[in-house]
């Protein structure tokens, strides 16, 4: 199974960038070169600050969202302490199940 990876990076100008990945390395070094996200072009060098693993592109995209959605102030506190992550990761899942059972 080839994994899904959600990540947060931090920028040279302390901005937060989140995104998804299958190879989160090779990901980061095109943010670095300037073939990445059009927000992180003139922002690196990049930081990987945060990685959750999920198990396919729509779980990764989902959660990538959750944490877009999220004002600086909770992605700084989630970045200070990750565990506040598996928090985002249930609901996540709980909206995902909520939308399964309303389909059928």
């Amino acid at each position: 199974m080839a994994w899904w990876y959600v990540y947060v990076a931090r920028c040279r100008d302390d901005s937060l960038y989140c995104g998804i990945a299958r190879d989160v390395a090779a990901r980061i070094a095109a943010h670095d070169a300037g073939t990445g996200a059009r927000y992180t072009r003139g922002r690196g060098p990049l930081t990987v600050v945060l990685v959750r693993r999920c198990r396919d592109m729509p779980g990764a995209l989902r959660l990538e969202h959750a944490i877009k959605q999220l004002p600086r102030a909770a992605k700084q506190a989630l970045l200070a302490e990750p565990a506040r992550l598996a928090a985002i990761v249930r609901r996540v899942q709980r909206a995902r199940r909520s939308a399964a059972a309303d389909e059928t």
